[in-house]
């Protein structure tokens, strides 16, 4: 009977030890296999909705064949989106287009509304054409692309050009050398008359900004010389002889082309020592000169023709000396007096305060005329000469 007891006993505990066993061997398999479930659910809906395109909103552009044309409204598949529609006041805006465009067509709009009371996605052909050309300007400076287009305006500050419908600008300081405005002094009221003699030409230019909330574009003339410039004037040094073409003549000097992208100028005072009243008489377009580089400074080249002549103030250090009395012809008046030559390039002033006033003074000296001197002050490493007039006076 004892034996019996405890057989039962024993199998009692071995059923506990089963029911005990039984749910632990559940919860393992739930910890398992219940984390791969939802990855592999989580995956499957990814890949469904990056399968679906995402519906345009306001502001995006859209594309799609023309299905229909009335009166006042154009009609344009959006699948899987529904259908878009151009009326009212865009039908007017683009009527240009629209006179143009067939059943089958393709168009491209810009979303102003994603449902109106219809049930049409409303675009725009005007706004989006508007949104493809800044598209086209920055695919353009992307691509250092190169237009030939008219200048229409000039104003202080340089020229308003046209492209795609859209007016840019182009600063004086984007001009190549040979539209730039030659005028001295930076006088804006000169730049302009030089930049309004450019309106109607054809000219090649890049655009260099494009910023459409602005409706700001940019273009430069000289982009592609600008950037190669500075390595073509390291190749010139302060002294050095170089030949050159005359390219452009203006009152204040000539400018001479050295090679391709670089153009310096000689100013008036540099073409000779003797007095140049206009630059006009001595040289021509195209002339071809012989010139030193004098100065290398911000970019820029100046140059002389005058320095490769023997100095004359050289020969006249050993002929005159203060105090002289010489014979001079009177070649100028200016604000300070009169300026008499003595010999080819050596020139003396007369100050205006020995005869009181100008009036005085050019009543008793006349242009072209020689009368009698006294050098007052004498520097020819200078290249100055002070002179008193020794003869009778009026």
């Amino acid at each position: 009977m004892l034996k019996n007891i405890f057989k039962k006993k024993v199998v009692e505990e071995k059923k506990e030890e089963v029911v005990e066993k039984k749910p632990k061997k559940e919860i393992r398999k739930v910890e398992d296999d219940g984390p791969e479930k939802p990855k592999k659910d989580t995956t499957m809906m990814d890949a469904i909705l990056a399968s679906i395109p995402n519906p345009p909103g306001v502001g995006d552009l859209v594309e799609g064949a023309v299905i229909g044309i009335d009166s006042a409204s154009i009609y344009v598949d959006l699948h899987p989106f529904g259908t878009g529609i151009i009326y009212g006041r865009e039908f007017i805006a683009a009527r240009d287009i629209i006179k143009k465009t067939n059943i089958g067509d393709k168009v491209a709009g810009k979303v102003i509304s994603v449902e109106n009371k219809d049930g049409y996605v409303e675009i725009s052909l005007k706004e989006a054409r508007q949104a493809l050309i800044w598209s086209e300007a920055e695919d353009a400076i992307r691509n250092k692309l190169v237009f030939e287009l008219p200048i229409t305006e000039a104003n202080k500050g340089g020229l308003i050009i046209g492209w795609q419908g859209i007016q840019g600008f182009l600063p004086a300081s984007q001009l190549k050398t040979d539209h730039y405005p030659r005028v001295e002094d930076g006088d804006k009221d000169k730049i302009l008359e030089e930049l309004k003699k450019l309106v109607g030409e054809k000219i090649s230019v890049s655009i260099i900004a494009a910023i459409p909330k602005e409706g700001k574009l940019i273009f430069s003339e000289k982009s592609p010389e600008a950037k190669n410039k500075e390595k073509i004037i390291d190749k010139y040094t302060v002294g050095e002889e170089v030949d050159g073409t005359v390219t452009g003549i203006v009152d204040f000097g000539i400018f001479v082309k050295l090679e391709e992208g670089l153009e310096g100028l000689v100013h008036i005072s540099e073409i000779d020592w003797a007095l140049v009243e206009n630059p006009k008489s001595l040289y021509s377009v195209n002339d071809s000169v012989k010139v030193k580089v004098i100065e290398i400074k911000d970019g820029k080249i100046s140059l002389s023709i005058k320095a490769l002549k023997p100095n004359p103030w050289t020969e006249a250090s050993k002929k005159y000396k203060k105090d002289d009395t010489v014979q001079g012809v009177i070649i100028r008046f200016n604000k300070h007096g009169a300026l008499a030559s003595i010999e080819e390039g050596v020139a003396g002033l007369i100050h205006v305060s020995e005869f009181g006033t100008e009036e005085k003074l050019r009543e008793q000296l006349e242009l072209g005329k020689t009368y009698p001197f006294k050098i007052t002050l004498f520097d020819p490493k200078e290249q100055k000469m002070a002179l008193s007039f020794t003869g009778n006076k009026k």
